[in-house]
């Protein structure tokens, strides 16, 4: 297992994790201080910002998981891979992939999501 691979299984539990001041710890953990993420429909930078996005997530799609989706492509300070977010054992709602960036500590300073499948109204 790569860096990379452990810092995307680390960003998926992050973004699984409800229990808040544990969700709070691994966004410290995995995150620079002023660590940005940004995709469509979100522009944040910092721990509060990306906490309170994170718990907006969950709120918006209550008791869905996210799981990482094929491999991890890394090289140099950056690493791409997919994910789903759905309820358990069945078909996603939402596909996407980020990209994401480290510094030397192996912490994230970006992250750049995008979104392949999204559900239609």
């Amino acid at each position: 297992m790569s860096d990379f691979d452990a810092i995307a299984d680390a960003y998926i539990d992050m973004w699984n994790e409800t229990d808040t001041p544990a969700r709070r710890a691994r966004i410290e953990q995995l995150f620079a201080p002023g660590g940005r993420y940004t995709d469509p429909l979100a522009d944040v930078t910092g721990h509060d910002q990306i906490d309170a996005m994170i718990n907006a997530v969950q709120q918006q799609f209550p008791g869905m998981h996210f799981t990482l989706v094929g491999p991890v492509d890394a090289h140099h300070r950056q690493a791409r891979f997919g994910w789903a977010l759905g309820p358990a054992g069945a078909e996603s709602l939402i596909d996407g992939f980020d990209v994401l960036e480290r510094d030397d500590d192996g912490r994230v300073t970006l992250v750049l999501g995008f979104l392949d499948k999204v559900p239609t109204a």
